[in-house]
């Protein structure tokens, strides 16, 4: 299994963070037989080229990652499939939308950008598997009821068409959003996950790969740090 982390700042993270791509790679590191996963990616480093993880333990060859700060489905879409060719990726963990919704692209332009980078992944792995994780929104959300309408109009664009473009040979799934997401607690400056919010990302796909497709066991949440 060859998995490749895709998203953009609340994926890659800054210097200090652990991420949650780290809480993820713990999880299927504890609930996998040794060598089962290979975590792949050209990048590796935190936001601004930073290597300061807050766990220094992790290993390098676990921080491979397709993410970037600013970066949406908008830039990702020319990019994956090189990437996944180059890197031979097999499983693609995508939590991409915010960025986009909140500065390039409305609801129906970023859908069209979904669109696109499925196309060009499964052109260059016919039986590549992907979870898609929906928009969470941010502290904007909350102040902001158009930019509110926005994110949930999308969320149920992508469910359509993770159900409409699913295939045996190629599945896709949607991952359910974290449960009770509270930007006070799960994040530290109201869009980018604290440690509580790592883990509930990180949940969000163990569950869906989990119980989908049997990989890995139940997420269990490590003491916060």
């Amino acid at each position: 299994m060859r998995i490749l982390f895709v998203g953009d700042s609340m994926t890659i993270g800054a210097a200090g963070d652990h991420t949650w791509r780290y809480r993820m790679w713990q999880h299927l590191t504890r609930t996998l037989p040794d060598g089962t996963v290979h975590v792949v990616g050209p990048r590796t480093a935190l936001h601004e080229d930073s290597h300061r993880y807050a766990d220094p333990g992790f290993p390098a060859h676990a921080r491979a990652h397709l993410a970037g700060w600013g970066e949406g489905w908008l830039h990702m879409a020319p990019l994956i499939g090189r990437v996944v060719a180059e890197h031979d990726a097999d499983t693609l963990l995508v939590s991409l939308g915010l960025i986009d919704l909140g500065f390039y692209t409305g609801p129906e332009e970023t859908l069209a950008n979904v669109e696109a980078f499925l196309a060009r992944a499964r052109a260059a792995n016919p039986t590549l598997r992907a979870v898609l994780l929906p928009v969470i929104p941010n502290v904007r959300a909350a102040s902001d009821p158009a930019f509110a309408a926005a994110c949930a109009h999308f969320n149920t664009l992508l469910a359509k068409t993770v159900a409409e473009h699913a295939e045996p040979r190629s599945p896709l799934l949607l991952a359910s959003a974290p449960e009770d997401w509270s930007p006070e607690r799960d994040t530290y400056d109201g869009t980018h996950p604290s440690p509580e919010g790592e883990h509930r990302i990180a949940a969000a796909f163990a569950d869906a790969l989990h119980q989908a497709w049997a990989v890995g066991g139940p997420y269990r949440f490590t003491p916060v740090c």
